[in-house]
């Protein structure tokens, strides 16, 4: 019977022998966690690296005059990311249901902070909160996590304990409040594309839920119909209202809103089939791609790696994809799969849009590319959700 501590698993206590037994037997943890799943996230982590690395080794205003500062920046987030997982893992997705009230409002409450003179501004976003140290924290990336938790305990509840097959319509609205009321904190940020993948989360959980077809449809109406009114009242800032413009016609203004997505394009077709090489392309070297570190960094990997490096980012993260698909259809729990679903959802989305973003098929939006952007609460988010898909995989009960 699977217990709802991480390590708490029936066959988790101590055992008689040496390590390599504990290690090796069939119910250990290391043997019941999704290599393929792992090792993906941490060969995009690594690739990451190297081209964060590559794009801000000659950026003097940036890296403080070391050539190295992001190398190892990015490296440490890593390290953090994956103590991070271990530690999730040990916890267990269950114990953190029970604590999804604390988490919940600790994370609404970070990012109001936000709203207040401790937020700052970065890219046109008000939507980080300096630490100190050249160290800053952004809030919404927690609040993904927060919200598809919420949401799972919330929906998962009564069908789990085996008092319904699928969750009412009051149980869909509330866990709706739960997910809404963080949205429109960060969309006064205003961070719209954080909201986006919020919203995509939502979808995800709710058709992993069993919730009504009727909800799906309702919520998709009223995602037009909102993005309508905001565009009709004037809420968007002029900055975000200028990245739609540029997705429309990119050659509307090339060297003004426009310069970041045909820049990105250039870089991308400009590495052929097997890349420039690593620290040899033009436009990265020569700083034509702004943000390059961050949000554009798969043009990093499309000029110096090519098609190949490219594809292989794609890989990495398909299998990231197929691992979490897989983890979710073979959970026993209504719970862990609507996790994994938002998990999926968020992944899928995200990557999608960055990688769209610098091909010029989607606007741009501000989203790093899970695990290879640089950005520590990014990565550490990323690294918690693969800590979570862990925990439902080696919490699953025992079959022959």
């Amino acid at each position: 019977m699977a217990g709802t501590h991480g390590f708490s698993v029936s066959g988790y206590g101590p055992k008689r022998g040496g390590l390599w037994s504990r290690l090796s037997a069939r119910d250990s943890v290391v043997r019941k966690l999704d290599w393929p799943l792992l090792l993906s996230a941490i060969a995009l982590s690594l690739v990451g690296t190297l081209l964060v690395w590559s794009a801000t080794r000659n950026r003097t205003e940036l890296n403080q005059g070391d050539p190295y500062y992001f190398f190892f920046r990015h490296a440490l987030n890593t390290g953090i990311g994956l103590a991070l997982m271990i530690g999730t893992i040990w916890l267990g997705h269950r114990t953190l249901r029970g604590a999804v009230p604390v988490l919940y409002g600790l994370s609404v409450v970070l990012v109001l902070l936000v709203l207040t003179p401790l937020g700052a501004t970065i890219n046109g976003a008000h939507a980080w909160i300096v630490i100190g140290g050249g160290f800053s924290l952004q809030p919404s990336e927690f609040v993904k996590i927060t919200i598809i938790l919420a949401m799972a305990m919330l929906l998962a509840a009564r069908v789990d304990a085996g008092d319904q097959l699928h969750p009412d319509h009051r149980t869909v609205a509330k866990s709706l409040g739960f997910a809404v009321l963080p949205m429109v904190i960060v969309m006064l940020m205003p961070d719209l594309g954080s909201v986006m993948v919020m919203a995509v989360i939502v979808l995800g959980v709710l058709l992993a839920s069993g919730a009504s077809n009727r909800w799906i449809l309702g919520l998709i109406g009223a995602g037009v119909i909102g993005g309508v009114m905001v565009t009709a009242l004037g809420l968007l800032d002029e900055y975000q209202i200028n990245r739609f413009a540029a997705f429309a016609n990119p050659e509307l203004d090339p060297a003004g809103v426009g310069y970041n997505t045909n820049q990105a394009r250039i870089a991308i077709g400009s590495g052929g089939l097997t890349g420039t090489g690593l620290f040899k392309g033009s436009q990265t070297t020569g700083q034509f791609v702004p943000e390059q570190q961050t949000d554009f960094v798969f043009t990093v990997a499309g000029e110096e790696l090519g098609f190949l490096g490219a594809g292989l980012i794609l890989l990495l993260l398909g299998v990231i994809l197929w691992r979490a698909c897989r983890i979710a259809r073979e959970t026993t729990e209504l719970y862990g799969t609507i996790v994994a679903a938002g998990i999926i959802a968020w992944f899928a989305f995200q990557s999608f849009e960055n990688i769209g973003m610098t091909l010029g098929i989607m606007p741009v939006a501000g989203l790093p590319l899970p695990f290879v952007s640089y950005g520590g609460t990014s990565m550490f988010a990323v690294w918690i959700a693969i800590g979570l898909l862990q925990s439902i995989r080696v919490q699953r009960p025992i079959t022959a």
